[in-house]
């Protein structure tokens, strides 16, 4: 008799259990905001890097056009840009979705100006954001700490020999404090001169010289290094020379060679929208780009492995400090994906 007592004991505990796990994955799946898109595999390698049933959360939504994610490892946090509305956001797991900076790329009225926000955001060795500034065509620091952000700003640089940048669109910094960035023309409205003839790549230095990398590039746009920072990245949305580029730096950060690593052209169009746009690379040296339909996962010697297909036009991406994430800004949406 009693050990008829014990297992109906046991078995009670047992189904207490199995309903607590069930209430617990249904408040997990609940936190969780609407899966949408898809993968697709390009190689076997591509689910070395993302599981098979990896499922693309959208976390907020809302915007006009958001762009330049950054994670913050203090906040436990990112931001983003949305360019048009001149602003930065935040998004975190506790708090969800709150503004950031505001203004964040033009000081000015910005009544008339199509593109006057941030648009790509890092964080120098001091900790200091550094943000890509539209409608103020410059590189520019916030004078504040992360966690108490204000609209105050110091210009890093903000011409090429006495001409105003385009607009500077994104950026990377390596260990030696050198800021590698692209000007293409976008932010640029049509009563905005273009002072210079040319889309430039460009490195500005701890001392505050600017040099000029590369000129030949119509629409240089997205940026990132290699792990050993001798590979330069960059990638090119004209959709007629949809293509990521990799240029070889010496131990100075200057040019040596470059080359096409990757042509995304034929895939521009044909029901997948986007062109290459910003990119980030994990520390096996993969690329996480943006690309026709989404985020390409395109290898170090420029295979595509395959991609993260979001459904919308894709801007930019970038992982938490421990990779766990894929974060994905792309049209009106805050987007991220589980990494293996």
């Amino acid at each position: 008799m009693k050990k008829i007592k014990l297992s109906v004991a046991v078995f009670s505990v047992s189904i207490l259990l199995i309903l607590a796990c069930a209430e617990k994955v249904k408040k997990e799946e609940d936190s969780k905001g609407p899966q949408v898109g898809s993968l697709r595999a390009e190689s076997e390698d591509f689910y070395k890097l993302i599981s098979k049933d990896a499922q693309i959360e959208v976390l907020a939504a809302g915007f006009d056009w958001t762009e330049g994610p950054l994670w913050l490892e203090s906040e436990q946090a990112l931001i983003f840009s949305d360019v048009p509305q001149n602003k930065v956001w935040k998004w975190s797991e506790e708090d969800s979705i709150s503004l950031y900076l505001e203004p964040s790329g033009y000081l000015g009225d910005r009544e008339g100006k199509r593109e006057p926000g941030s648009n790509g955001l890092i964080l120098d060795h001091e900790g200091n954001l550094i943000l890509c500034q539209h409608g103020e065509r410059r590189i520019a620091k916030m004078l504040a700490p992360i966690a108490t952000p204000t609209a105050d700003y110091e210009e890093l640089t903000g011409a090429y020999e006495g001409d105003k940048f385009n607009s500077p669109n994104d950026l990377v910094m390596n260990q030696s404090e050198q800021l590698f960035f692209t000007d293409p023309p976008y932010g640029l409205d049509d009563w905005d001169p273009k002072e210079l003839d040319f889309q430039g790549v460009y490195r500005l230095d701890q001392s505050g010289e600017l040099i000029l990398l590369i000129d030949s590039l119509s629409r240089p746009n997205g940026i990132g290094l290699s792990p050993d920072e001798r590979t330069l990245y960059v990638a090119q949305s004209d959709p007629g020379k949809a293509r990521y580029y990799a240029y070889t730096l010496d131990e100075k950060g200057k040019v040596t060679s470059g080359k096409i690593l990757l042509d995304a052209t034929g895939s521009v169009g044909s029901g997948k929208p986007g062109l290459p746009d910003g990119l980030t690379v994990d520390k096996a040296g993969n690329l996480f780009a943006s690309g026709p339909g989404g985020i390409w996962v395109i290898s170090a010697e420029g295979d595509h492995l395959g991609t993260i297909v979001t459904g919308q036009n894709t801007s930019n991406c970038t992982f938490d400090t421990e990779e766990n994430y894929l974060y994905m800004t792309a049209d009106n949406f805050l987007m991220r994906i589980k990494m293996k």
